[in-house]
């Protein structure tokens, strides 16, 4: 009678991870201009910022453009994934968390749902990058980039690990605030340090010394580090170590956020 208990619950919990993911796509899918804009925007830094600089840096073995072009994909994943957070703001003034926390589950399974529910958000919008990123290169709009069928499948692993926690840390921070206004002030607070001290847009072997320990404790470091391991096959890190970070920091914010949606009051 125990087991059979414990595999009905197992059910549920799997069956409302499930139902939490569904109605994140379909909220995902009418957000039309969600869609456009997560696309357009990486794009016009790519060739308006890379572009425009691109004239006077120089990096030794590759063209700017092509160099920040990991960035810019760590950029919108990191964006749009913090930003998720603010749908559980918005779900608990509209009173639609109270509704789903009466379903017969846990908390950790609707934060799981919604962890799920973003990276495939977040996921989608990284493959539409990476399709511009291979169209941009053909017309010769990326100098240097030469995207590989395997190359790209590797980044698309490592975008949605990235995005698995920056996800959890958005809907921490939305457990934790109490007003969208609150979300949006203490986010951005987040959002530009960790993209800038990411070394998106510059190389990690010329920084100065005071800059170097801030670059090596941003998360996201390690994300674009790997990334050009994989798409450039230039890196500053051993790949090994950049998956050894990223996997631990998901660990960390996953098991983080769970213990948040705990103690999240509705």
């Amino acid at each position: 009678m125990g087991r059979t208990i414990d595999a009905l619950q197992i059910r549920h919990e799997i069956g409302g991870i499930g139902a939490i993911w569904y109605r994140e796509w379909k909220v995902f899918l009418r957000e039309k201009s969600r869609i456009v804009a997560s696309a357009v925007n990486p794009i016009l830094w790519l060739l308006v910022f890379g572009g425009g600089l691109g004239r006077s840096v120089s990096i030794p073995g590759t063209d700017y453009q092509a160099f920040i072009y990991p960035g810019i994909l760590a950029q919108a994943v990191l964006f749009s994934s913090i930003f998720f957070g603010v749908y559980i703001v918005w779900d608990r003034k509209i009173d639609f968390l109270k509704e789903v926390l009466v379903a017969p589950i846990s908390r950790t399974s609707v934060f799981i749902g919604k962890v799920v529910g973003g990276a495939t958000d977040s996921v989608v919008q990284s493959v539409i990058l990476l399709v511009l990123g291979v169209v941009l290169s053909r017309f010769g709009m990326i100098p240097g980039l030469h995207p590989t069928v395997t190359g790209f499948g590797a980044a698309l692993l490592i975008l949605a690990l990235t995005t698995a926690s920056l996800v959890s840390v958005g809907l921490i921070l939305g457990a934790w605030m109490e007003s969208p206004e609150g979300f949006q002030l203490v986010s951005s607070f987040l959002l530009f340090p960790t993209f800038f001290f990411s070394g998106a847009l510059f190389p990690l072997d010329r920084l100065p010394s005071w800059l170097a320990p801030l670059v090596r404790l941003d998360p996201l470091t390690y994300s674009v580090d790997a990334l050009r391991h994989v798409i450039l096959g230039t890196a500053h890190f051993a790949l090994g170590l950049d998956l050894a970070v990223m996997v631990g920091f998901t660990v960390v914010v996953i098991a983080v956020g769970s213990v948040a949606f705990q103690r999240m009051k509705v």
